[in-house]
């Protein structure tokens, strides 16, 4: 058997199995938003019980993976029971509107509504599920600052004592541009392209740095729009390279260049993909952050998977460069290494971490993990649908 026809039985199984899992699973855990598994064993967001803030809850901002992951598998598989569980699951996360928990939205609606009200309106046409979406996008585009032309990130802290986030930004909202572009398209208002091309402009000239890496947190001057600093955030340290946060920055500034044409765009995706390729480590494991010392390694599969979608979409753009060759090589990395398919326990993806510095949700299961897992692997195939 040849590379290439080894390559598309590799995709296949893995896809075949990771689709099983997950029907095992949706089974299991009807009725909840899992969101990370420990010790084989989901937590459930739609939990009242662990409802402790407005941002947690059903307002947490990996609430619309799992029904992304529905939401693929029916493109898929034409099942439609996986819509059904897509459906239900986002019909939980659309009572942020209606409740307390609406004080918890903040940028990551595009997260939250793109794989699962935008996804299904893509998939079925249904109205409910477009006016979901736009209503989501109406939130994010309310976030736009316009003195400093970006989308603030979070909402001040409940604590009284901690510093205001007005004037932070995040390079993960890079994603959740891509609901702004998609409510443009779809109403014909230039007006939330334009809010997204302004933030991605922003965050191409404040956020990447000379090499290639790029910053997590940037704080402005919320009146004026000045820079004032960056943060660490989930990396290491200020400076350092945490590596969801690049590949935040490929995968969105890929979106942007698909959505506006703009080959500026499309070259911050390059550099910052060739930056990646050219840290990540010799055995594919990505580390939380790509400056960490080798005697500290933690570990986060979520990058991998990232970055395998996000170099799968570059080499659809810019082919012949390697970005596919390396996404394979991620992708296939995880399967052989980083997945458990086994009957009885939660998620697939082990060894992801939320932070760096962080003392929770080191090396577990996340499910957004398992999303952009399936993502790679469907894309690879050509048979994935672009909720982006």
């Amino acid at each position: 058997m040849d590379e290439a026809k080894e390559a598309k039985a590799f995709l296949e199984d893995t896809t075949a199995k990771f689709e099983r899992k997950f029907h095992e699973l949706m089974l299991r855990h009807r009725g909840e938003i899992p969101a990370v598994a420990k010790d084989g064993r989901y937590d459930n967001r739609a939990d009242a019980d662990i409802a402790w803030s407005p941002d947690n809850g059903i307002a947490w901002w990996t609430n619309g993976f799992w029904g992304g992951i529905m939401n693929q598998l029916y493109a898929l598989t034409g099942k439609k029971e996986y819509l059904d569980e897509a459906r239900a699951s986002r019909r939980i996360i659309d009572g942020c509107f209606l409740s307390e928990f609406y004080y918890g939205l903040h940028h990551d609606v595009g997260f939250m509504w793109l794989p699962t009200a935008v996804a299904d309106y893509m998939l079925t046409k249904d109205d409910e599920a477009r006016r979901r979406g736009l209503m989501a996008a109406q939130l994010l585009a309310g976030r736009y600052n316009s003195a400093g032309r970006f989308i603030r990130a979070w909402n001040d802290p409940m604590e009284k004592d901690s510093p205001s986030t007005k004037g932070w930004a995040i390079i993960d909202c890079m994603l959740n541009i891509s609901l702004l572009y998609w409510a443009s398209e779809e109403l014909g208002d230039p007006r939330y392209r334009t809010i997204a091309e302004n933030h991605a402009e922003t965050t191409m000239r404040n956020f990447v740095r000379p090499d290639g890496s790029v910053r997590h947190i940037v704080e402005f001057d919320p009146e004026t729009g000045r820079y004032v600093c960056d943060y660490g955030g989930q990396g290491m340290e200020k400076g350092s390279s945490w590596s969801r946060g690049q590949s935040w920055g490929i995968y969105g500034f890929v979106n942007s260049y698909r959505h506006t044409g703009r080959q500026d765009f499309l070259a911050t995706a390059e550099k910052i993909a060739d930056y990646v390729i050219s840290a990540i480590p010799e055995d594919g494991h990505i580390p939380v952050d790509f400056h960490q010392p080798r005697g500290l390694f933690f570990e986060d599969s979520t990058a991998a998977a990232v970055i395998a979608c996000a170099l799968t979409e570059l080499e659809r753009i810019v082919p012949g460069k390697g970005y596919g060759k390396t996404a394979f090589t991620l992708a296939s990395t995880l399967a052989k290494t980083r997945a458990d398919f086994s009957a009885g326990t939660d998620g697939i993806l082990q060894r992801c971490t939320g932070s760096f510095n962080g003392k929770a949700d080191k090396e577990v299961n996340f499910v957004y993990a398992d999303y952009y897992f399936l993502e790679s692997l469907l894309k690879m195939q050509k048979k994935d649908v672009m909720f982006w």
